[in-house]
């Protein structure tokens, strides 16, 4: 993968000088990054550094009080019709599946493609039946969550959010809520979706996962970017002494 220059071309994704509080609590300080297309991006950084606060801001879950969010060219802004328009181009899973219950799995997967993108129902079936393929749970088509493993529901979740062909995908520690051997599984997808040229920006301890993919690993802490690397500099030679204390730590546990 070459790496690319910021401002060679127009980024797919670009935060400027983003600041963001709850109350009095900064929780986003300055941040400036820029994602291009297929690039792959891994936060790290210890709890509460700010890391899925910033990718919720990507997609409007959260708003911010100071700078700007730039997602293909449209700037996030208060109106509906922005937050829409971005929605459709960004997908996001969760550390919790937040499938519907009382849905089956194919019918989770084709209710955003039907509602936003006004596709047949059985447009929505072809398209829901392709991505079950691709994360290997076709079989599981049918069943409702609740009938599925942790890691079943995780790999729905990723095929519901392909559903709507995003540009981008988000993902907030999407094994953490997993039980360790399902965690490989869903891990799998993510490897297979980065080697299909999916742009993704990634919250995750799994650092295993960030050196086999990452093309930059990005450590946040205290709601700041401390540093940020390709892989194999980020964990041979980290510059920082916080993002050295963190990798010791997180290293030791597995």
């Amino acid at each position: 993968m070459p790496h690319i220059e910021p401002g060679s071309e127009q980024a797919l994704i670009a935060l400027e000088g983003v600041e963001k509080w709850y109350g009095t609590f900064h929780a986003l300080k300055n941040i400036n990054l820029s994602v291009h297309k297929g690039e792959k991006i891994v936060l790290c950084g210890p709890s509460g550094s700010g890391k899925s606060t910033l990718i919720r801001c990507i997609n409007r879950l959260e708003d911010i009080q100071r700078g700007r969010i730039v997602v293909e060219g449209l700037t996030l802004d208060d109106s509906g019709k922005t937050v829409d328009a971005v929605r459709r181009e960004v997908g996001m899973v969760f550390q919790s599946f937040n499938l519907f219950p009382h849905m089956t799995i194919i019918e989770n997967c084709m209710l955003a493609p039907m509602r936003v993108r006004a596709m047949s129902k059985a447009d929505a079936r072809d398209i829901a039946t392709k991505y079950l393929g691709k994360v290997r749970i076709g079989d599981q088509a049918d069943k409702y969550p609740a009938q599925l493993s942790g890691g079943q529901q995780q790999r729905a979740a990723i095929a519901r959010a392909l559903c709507m062909e995003p540009k981008v995908m988000l993902f907030d520690e999407p094994t953490s809520a997993l039980d360790p051997e399902m965690v490989k599984e869903v891990l799998d997808t993510m490897i297979g979706l980065a080697r299909d040229g999916m742009t993704m920006i990634c919250v995750t301890h799994e650092m295993g996962f960030a050196r086999q993919v990452a093309d930059r690993v990005i450590f946040m802490a205290s709601g700041e970017v401390i540093e940020e690397a390709q892989p194999d500099e980020f964990f041979s030679t980290p510059r920082h002494d916080r993002t050295k204390a963190f990798l010791g730590e997180i290293l030791a546990h597995h």
